[in-house]
């Protein structure tokens, strides 16, 4: 690679597609019961993902529109540290949710977007807490416009308290 190139999907704009990616292939794994490395495999080769509906707000007609190209190494690194950390992953997630929203209220969809950025938290991610929870509240908007985004929200927050307490206590 030459200097000042840098390999594709290797951006801001390409790491919040892995992590949307990584969203949809947890939701792809949970929904379908698939091997998640097949799952992983797909999204890679382009044969899942890589596309979203968006709405017209006026004509309320959808069209398919091919999202930025992908960190590959970020969304296969998101999925496989979600998968195999799911029951801690849940555990957080559950202990940490409102009594106004309890566990068996979560939206498989949800609960997808909260793997995948608890993941994220929890591993090597050289990106701030700040940032990870701003990326997967702003996929949560992607996909909700009632009070889940702030449930995500205020989730994350509590679980980033605890797995990145000195990072957050120095900003």
């Amino acid at each position: 690679m030459s200097v000042g190139k840098r390999p594709k999907g290797d951006t801001v704009v390409g790491k919040s597609a892995a992590r949307l990616a990584a969203v949809q292939a947890l939701y792809q794994v949970a929904t379908t019961e698939a091997d998640y490395t097949k799952v992983v495999r797909d999204f890679l080769a382009g044969r899942l993902g890589g596309t979203a509906i968006n709405e017209d707000p006026d004509t309320e007609a959808e069209t398919q529109v091919r999202l930025a190209e992908m960190d590959a190494g970020m969304f296969s690194g998101l999925v496989s540290e979600a998968i195999a950390r799911q029951d801690d992953i849940d555990d957080m997630i559950n202990a940490n949710l409102s009594d106004g929203w309890p566990k068996d209220r979560l939206e498989l969809i949800v609960r997808s977007i909260l793997r995948a950025a608890v993941a994220e938290l929890l591993g090597a991610s050289d990106a701030p807490a700040k940032v990870i929870i701003s990326e997967y509240v702003d996929i949560t908007h992607a996909f909700y416009n009632g009070p889940e985004p702030k449930m995500v929200n205020a989730v994350l927050d509590k679980i980033a308290r605890v797995l990145r307490s000195k990072e957050l206590a120095a900003s």
